[in-house]
C-alpha cells in the first residue's frame, strides 16, 4: 500500500488563500502542499465561499483580490508577509527565504503587489479552478 505525502492528521492550522485561477498561484499552493510534511497549512480557493466569506472578514473584495492571504485564527497576512511566512514555515530549504526579511517592507510588497497585479498577464489564467489531488482534499477548504 502506498503511503500518501502527509501523515500528520488533518491542520487546524493558517489557512492559505490563493487564487485558484491563476496558473502561478495554483503551482504555488501544489508546491506547498506537496512539502508541507507537517500538514500544517489549509487551503482556500478566493473563488470559493469560505475564501470570500475570509477576504471580507479582512476588509478585502473577493471581487478584486490582489493578495495572497495566511490566516491563522484571527491573524492575517498578506503580501510579502503571508509568502514569505508560508515558505519559513516549511523548514529547511525553504524557511532560508527568511533572508527576505532584510529587505524593507516598503520595497518587498510594491514588488509582490506589481507581480499580483499582472499574474493573468504573465502566468496565465485557468479556464477553471485548479483542484487539489485527492490525497490533499482534506486539506482543502
Amino acid at each position: 500500500m502506498k503511503t500518501m505525502p502527509h501523515s500528520a492528521p488533518p491542520s487546524t492550522g493558517p489557512i492559505i488563500l490563493f487564487d485558484a485561477e491563476c496558473v502561478l498561484c495554483s503551482a504555488n499552493a501544489r508546491f506547498v502542499l506537496e512539502r508541507d510534511r507537517e500538514a500544517v497549512f489549509r487551503f482556500a480557493s478566493m473563488q470559493s465561499e469560505i475564501g470570500k466569506s475570509l477576504y471580507r472578514l479582512h476588509g478585502m473584495d473577493p471581487e478584486d483580490p490582489a493578495s495572497l492571504l495566511v490566516v491563522d485564527g484571527n491573524r492575517m497576512r498578506r503580501d510579502s508577509d503571508a509568502v514569505l511566512s508560508i515558505y519559513e514555515t516549511l523548514g529547511f530549504p525553504w524557511a532560508l527565504v527568511r533572508v527576505f526579511r532584510m529587505v524593507p517592507v516598503a520595497l518587498r510588497d510594491p514588488a509582490y503587489r506589481f507581480i499580483a497585479r499582472h499574474r493573468y498577464r504573465i502566468f496565465g489564467r485557468r479556464n477553471a479552478c485548479w483542484v487539489a489531488p485527492k490525497h490533499y482534499r482534506d486539506r482543502i477548504l
